[in-house]
């Protein structure tokens, strides 16, 4: 949500760590949320994954692997080092929401941290496949639902402020 309610990078950044700083208090983690937060900015305000990728290079992560190299050996890693630069891989290698979610799911590990991560930049670069949104109003209970919708309500106000 970092990265969809800033209104700039700085600000993305800011509320990442802000958010951060109560859930996981390590650097490693904070750095972790501040990248993502960044990422789904950039991407959601039209920066390229190519873009993106030298924005995390130059401030957070290099990525110089591909999945392919790292597949057959790659486990669970729930620290920030062990996922966030794995998961930026995945939204790289892909070319639609669904195919870097996949992507992210494919090298195991900490499977769904990882399309979480992947996925929230991959939405903010490429949506969310209408077929895909009507599905998910069937898994979420109630409540969740209308957090949701309440949620890209609040974004969707902003945006036209």
């Amino acid at each position: 949500p970092c990265g969809w309610i800033a209104d700039s990078l700085t600000e993305a950044v800011t509320l990442g760590r802000w958010s951060a700083e109560v859930t996981h208090n390590h650097p490693e983690g904070i750095k972790g949320a501040e990248a993502v937060a960044a990422a789904v900015y950039l991407a959601r305000t039209g920066s390229s994954q190519d873009e993106v990728r030298r924005h995390m290079e130059r401030h957070y992560y290099v990525v110089d692997f591909t999945l392919a190299e790292i597949r057959a050996d790659y486990t669970f890693d729930e620290t920030c080092p062990g996922s966030v630069p794995q998961a930026l891989a995945a939204f790289y290698e892909g070319d639609s929401y669904e195919d870097c979610v996949r992507n992210a799911i494919s090298i195991g590990g900490d499977s769904d941290t990882l399309a979480a991560i992947t996925g929230s930049i991959a939405e903010a670069a490429f949506g969310i496949p209408d077929w895909l949104q009507e599905r998910i109003g069937d898994y979420l209970p109630d409540p969740i639902s209308q957090i949701q919708i309440r949620f890209d309500e609040a974004i969707k106000a902003r945006r036209q402020r």
